[in-house]
Order: structure tokens, then C-alpha cells, then sequence
């Protein structure tokens, strides 16, 4: 597989591939415990000294646990290593069996009833079981988009065939659009970071019109989208370039401009902004490591926030490596040492 000879000749991929799920991981974990928290003053003082405290000296303590962001996006790792690819049943299985390993990882109930569909009709027509999700309108949640990372990686030199990929890992749970798109825009969201100089500034305002150009095509034909807004995620990329160029916006601006549910077109967006602005200072996170400060803002702001912060700290990830990740930090996460063998086995099978 051909990749940018200016990664190759920098020999940093293994580095971006392991801080990019690295940053997946922290995300999930360190969010996990704020979902749907009131992110009031008090509770962001407990959010930075929890962030500190896992940062600083290793100290033992229990592992703070994953959830099904990255159950799934360990299944779908694993199956891109052994596969080479994604057949979509077989990613399925792997889906299904992880979930009724631990079942509780915080799974949405449309994804449990879905996973419970499959494996009672052993796994025949999987594509029709998602499609059929909410009324038959499938799934716009952001789901696939919270474990598309291993696909971006893998497909690291081809932009066309990592799109058609996340296409087909995305349409094994969500069907709709929305859902799928928003998976293919945090795709691009990371493949671009890969593959930037992380010694070099990034033009915040060009990533995001990269974001666009590529996007425009994709979001052309929307008709099954009731909601009125043909192209969500065009939008809410301008958005992106209108808040980058506020001076400090408010967390409320943010949010009722981007949003921080579930759906895919309120997070996705949301999580490349958290990564974009946290580039810089922010007058209220005063924190010097930037994939720190990407990670305590993403939480910060509420809602999904291991989903969130889970995308925005890969995208951060992708663009720093893994030096930028404090050591520490990534042992207080479940599965730290799993995850990172596999951002190494997945660096192998790109490079075969």
C-alpha cells in the first residue's frame, strides 16, 4: 500500500498510528465517568485535577475502563489485521461477540436490540437487520464514527479506498446517512492529521476547507434526510471556520452552534473543533500539552463526552504521536498494552 513519502521519509508512522488509538483510548476512558454530567464550574475544577492526577506520577490504582467505543473499535482493528479488509459479516461476529463478553460497556439499546437480532438469525442478512433499526430510517447515532480510527490508519495511502471502507464497516450498525457520513468525515478528520508534520503549525482554516471540499461530494445526494438541511456536515464544518475565528467563544456558543449529543452530526463536528482550537491556548484550560488540553476541553463541554473526547484525542493523536501522550495517562486506561500491539500489528499490515 503506497503512503505519503513524506511520512515514510520522517519515519514517524509508527508513532501517529499508536498516539492516534492511544488517543482513542484515553478519550473513552477519561470521558466515560462525565456522560450527560452538568458541566458546571465545580465540576470542571474536579474534571482538571482528575486530569492532573492521572497525567502526573504513576500511582496504582484501578484502571479506569473502556466502554463500547473501544470494544468496537478493537473488534473492527482486529478484523482489518486478520482480514485485510472489512467483510462485513464477519465484522459483525466480532461486534456481536465482543458485546456478549461484556455486555456492560454502556452499548445503546438500539445496538444491544440489533446485536440480539443477529446472533438469533445467525448472522444471515446483517445489513437488512441495520437498515430496519428505527423504523426502518436506521441509525444516524454516532456510533460508526466512534470506532472508524483502525480504518483511517489502515488505509492510510488511499484516501478512495478508505472511504468505501468506512462506508462498509458503518453500514453493518447504521444505515442512515447521517450516520454514515458522519463516520466518513471523522475518517478524513484523521487521515489528514496522519498525515501532517506534527513539527509544523497546522493551517486550522485549510483543514477545515480540505474537510469541505471532500465532504461536498459525498453529502450531494441526501434525499432519505427529513430534517431540512440536505448538507449537515457542510454546515456545521462552516461553523467550525466561524467559531475558530471568535476570540475565546463560550462553551454555550460552541454548543448551540455544534452541539454535543449522540447523533453524529452534533459530535463528529464538535470533536474535530475540540482538536482544531485546543491547537492553541484556551483561556479557561490552562494547560500546556496540547493533547492534554484537547482532552480536558472535549470533556469539558458535556454531553457524549467519551465519544467526543474519544474522536478528538484521535485526531490529536494522529497528528502528534504518541510522545505527546503522557505515559502515565495511557497506563491508568484499561487495555493500554492491547491497544497500542495493535496500532503496531495494524502499522505492520499497511506496510506488507
Amino acid at each position: 500500500m503506497k503512503l505519503s513519502a513524506k511520512i515514510m521519509e520522517q519515519g514517524i508512522l509508527t508513532t501517529k498510528f499508536r498516539g492516534a488509538l492511544q488517543g482513542a483510548l484515553i478519550g473513552d476512558c477519561c470521558g466515560a465517568p462525565y456522560e450527560g454530567e452538568p458541566m458546571e464550574v465545580g465540576t470542571k475544577v474536579v474534571l482538571k485535577k482528575f486530569l492532573q492526577k492521572l497525567s502526573g506520577p504513576y500511582f496504582s490504582s484501578p484502571v479506569k475502563p473502556y466502554t463500547d467505543d473501544t470494544a468496537m473499535t478493537i473488534a473492527l482493528t482486529e478484523e482489518l489485521i486478520e482480514n485485510r479488509g472489512v467483510d462485513q459479516t464477519k465484522l459483525a461476529k466480532r461486534f456481536v461477540q465482543r458485546y456478549f463478553l461484556a455486555p456492560n460497556r454502556g452499548y445503546g439499546g438500539g445496538v444491544m436490540e440489533l446485536f440480539s437480532k443477529m446472533r438469533s438469525s445467525k448472522f444471515e442478512n446483517v445489513l437488512q437487520l441495520a437498515r430496519n433499526q428505527f423504523s426502518g430510517r436506521g441509525s444516524f447515532g454516532n456510533g460508526a464514527a466512534m470506532r472508524v480510527a483502525p480504518v483511517a490508519l489502515f488505509y492510510a495511502g488511499s484516501e478512495s479506498d478508505m472511504v468505501e471502507a468506512v462506508r462498509k464497516q458503518a453500514e453493518v450498525t447504521h444505515s442512515h446517512k447521517l450516520g454514515i457520513n458522519g463516520a466518513i468525515l471523522q475518517a478524513l478528520a484523521i487521515h489528514q492529521s496522519l498525515h501532517l508534520n506534527p513539527m509544523k503549525p497546522v493551517d486550522t482554516q485549510h483543514f477545515v476547507e480540505e474537510l469541505i471540499r471532500k465532504m461536498k461530494p459525498i453529502e450531494k445526494d441526501e434525499d432519505d434526510i427529513d430534517d431540512g438541511n440536505a448538507e449537515p456536515y457542510h454546515n456545521q464544518l462552516k461553523e467550525i471556520i466561524s467559531l475558530l475565528a471568535k476570540s475565546e467563544p463560550s462553551d454555550d456558543v460552541v454548543l448551540n452552534g455544534l452541539g454535543h449529543s449522540v447523533a453524529a452530526p452534533y459530535s463528529v463536528p464538535t470533536a474535530i473543533y475540540c482538536f482544531l482550537r485546543s491547537l492553541s491556548e484556551i483561556e479557561t484550560i490552562a494547560v500546556e500539552n496540547p493533547f492534554m488540553r484537547c482532552l480536558e476541553y472535549s470533556i469539558s463541554l458535556g454531553g457524549d463526552t467519551d465519544t467526543i473526547a474519544s474522536m478528538a484525542c484521535t485526531i490529536s493523536g494522529a497528528y502528534y504521536g504518541e510522545s505527546i501522550i503522557p505515559p502515565s495517562l495511557l497506563r491508568h486506561c484499561e487495555a493500554a498494552e492491547q491497544i497500542t500491539a495493535l496500532a503496531d500489528s495494524l502499522n505492520k499490515a499497511v506496510q506488507e
